[in-house]
């Protein structure tokens, strides 16, 4: 039997945290009213296979999180048992940056990883958004509204259109004005931003993922 697992103060365990969101999400709302309207990663199929993305630190001016529902093309080979949908945590940042990034994806045998942000210069992201089903690390939020409508939230904005970025009605979640996050790890499935700058970035085939 192992013991519980301490919070931080000021902190929340994203992995427990996140796998409420999602949950609460599903019971609440119901599988449609679960997709995102405006979310820049809704745009897309997801091929269905997850990638691993760390950081030693983010920090996020203007953060949302919620949950979604995304879809793999007709037949995917990658769908197993989900039907090609998946309930996932959406996780948006107005203005992100980065320190060591590290993101690797398995292909059989063989991992294609990216590293950037690792020499003095942090990784910039603008309307960052991520499609995750597991999120850990050591978080700090500044003022927080948990339990929040989606639908309501304003923190995030597409550039391109100046629309906010949000969730659909009646979808639980949060927003914060700033978060800051230790140690980050995520399984992600998606990820859009209206820009990215990778400072330092590094692409290869490498036996060990991120």
């Amino acid at each position: 039997m192992t013991a519980p697992e301490e919070t931080p103060a000021g902190g929340v365990r994203w992995k427990r945290f996140g796998g409420m969101l999602a949950v609460t999400g599903v019971v609440t709302a119901g599988m449609v009213a679960l997709t995102a309207s405006g979310v820049l990663a809704a745009n897309f199929s997801i091929s269905g296979m997850p990638f691993t993305v760390t950081a030693t630190n983010l920090h996020g001016e203007g953060f949302e999180q919620f949950a979604t529902l995304d879809s793999m093309i007709e037949n995917s080979p990658n769908q197993g048992d989900t039907g090609g949908q998946m309930v996932l945590i959406v996780s948006a940042i107005d203005q992100a940056q980065l320190t060591k990034l590290c993101q690797s994806v398995s292909l059989g045998g063989v991992n294609l990883k990216i590293t950037a942000g690792d020499n003095g210069k942090d990784v910039q992201a603008r309307a960052l958004v991520v499609d995750s089903d597991l999120i850990s690390g050591d978080a700090d939020f500044r003022n927080i509204n948990v339990g929040q409508d989606a639908s309501t939230f304003d923190k995030v904005t597409d550039p391109a259109t100046g629309k906010k970025i949000k969730g659909g009605e009646g979808v639980f979640g949060h927003q914060a004005d700033t978060v800051d996050i230790a140690n980050l790890r995520q399984n992600n499935y998606a990820t859009t931003a209206a820009r990215f700058t990778l400072p330092h970035l590094r692409m290869t085939f490498t036996s060990d993922g991120c």
